[in-house]
């Protein structure tokens, strides 16, 4: 059962002006900003400098992603307000469709102010924030994330993001990660995408990567299945500093000197820790087969954005559907009880799948 999912969008333009810590904003968003100032107090300027290093980094990545494609498609734009006259924040979601490499990639970055939800409050106050788990603390947040479902089997799918939140009165903290999901299983691919996240963690930090390691595994686990759903990669949320975990006493807290450095650091690894897997591979030849594997498999990476990611989750709340759902592959494929032949690669991917090992 073959399950195509199409999107709409309309072509816009982006002109955004740099945003400075001294206090300049975007141009084009000068009145929705004006208008949401009741939901900004107290946020830092970190948070302003963040935003505008994101919408930077999607201009450049999509560039980068539509030049390795060279198929000749480009990014359509579609650039949206939240809210009534936009005072919830903005977005700019990118999409790339039909490319040689790329099936579907798909680049979003999301400008978000708010009140929280009860739900989402109780959610972040379970994982130790300083947050009201009843609701209604206003808050600020900013994401970029990419997904880039590859058109040929022997390319793994490429899944990253960072992300920047912050309630009003307290400190900031952020996340992100980087991960691949394989259809067919290079170990030598495997091996140089964790060995390029752990040489990016180790420059600010060298407890960093054994944990962003598996924070990944356990993240993207897809309990129904009992398997995960790739061979991870990193990934990390609450990062705050080293002085801000100290003054809150707990030494569980994730932490390093410089979590903003750290992040922008993660984003900008992001396509040199994926382009040239992708580019090494994207001449295999392939069979129907195994490109029917490949929708199998994406089948799995739907299951869990659908029933187990947080992210997802957070956006459904009252995010906007069209850019929560652009991550979903383009065409996937379900079969009851598909179990592969052994001694073959679709079974030794999934023997790897349900318990996942150290690449390096």
């Amino acid at each position: 059962m073959h399950a195509l999912m199409s999107f709409k969008f309309q072509f816009k333009t982006s002109p955004f002006s740099k945003l400075k810590c001294s206090g300049a904003r975007r141009k084009i968003n000068q009145n929705n900003l004006n208008k949401g100032q009741h939901l900004k107090k107290n946020i830092s300027c970190a948070s302003n400098s963040f935003e505008n290093s994101l919408i930077d980094l999607q201009e450049k990545i999509c560039k980068e992603a539509s030049d390795a494609d060279g198929s000749g498609k480009i990014f359509i734009t579609d650039k949206w307000d939240r809210g009534e006259n936009g005072n919830g924040g903005f977005g700019i979601t990118r999409v790339l469709q039909g490319g040689h490499l790329l099936e579907k990639a798909a680049a979003n970055v999301s400008i978000i102010r708010g009140e929280l939800t009860p739900t989402r409050a109780k959610a972040m106050s379970s994982r130790g924030r300083d947050v009201d788990p009843a609701g209604g603390q206003a808050y600020n947040a900013a994401a970029l994330s990419l997904v880039f479902h590859s058109a040929n089997p022997m390319v793994p799918t490429f899944r990253a993001d960072v992300r920047y939140f912050q309630v009003e009165g307290g400190e900031g903290w952020y996340g992100g990660g980087a991960d691949l999901t394989p259809f067919y299983l290079f170990d030598e691919d495997a091996r140089e995408f964790h060995s390029f996240w752990k040489t990016e963690c180790d420059k600010h930090g060298d407890h960093l990567y054994s944990k962003l390691k598996a924070w990944c595994d356990d993240y993207f686990y897809i309990p129904a299945r009992k398997e995960h759903r790739g061979i991870g990669g990193i990934f990390f949320d609450d990062l705050m500093s080293n002085a801000d975990a100290e003054k809150m006493g707990d030494t569980t807290l994730l932490s390093c000197a410089d979590p903003q450095g750290f992040t922008e650091a993660v984003a900008r690894g992001l396509m040199p820790s994926y382009l040239p897997i992708a580019d090494k591979r994207r001449g295999v030849e392939f069979s129907e087969a195994q490109r029917h594997w490949q929708l199998l498999r994406r089948g799995r990476y739907l299951e869990f954005n659908l029933l187990y990611d947080r992210g997802v989750k957070f956006g459904l709340d009252g995010g906007r559907i069209e850019s929560i759902m652009v991550s979903a592959p383009p065409l996937v494929a379900w079969e009851y009880n598909v179990i592969p032949d052994e001694e073959t690669e679709e079974h030794r991917l999934m023997e790897i799948l349900k318990c996942p090992i150290s690449w390096i």
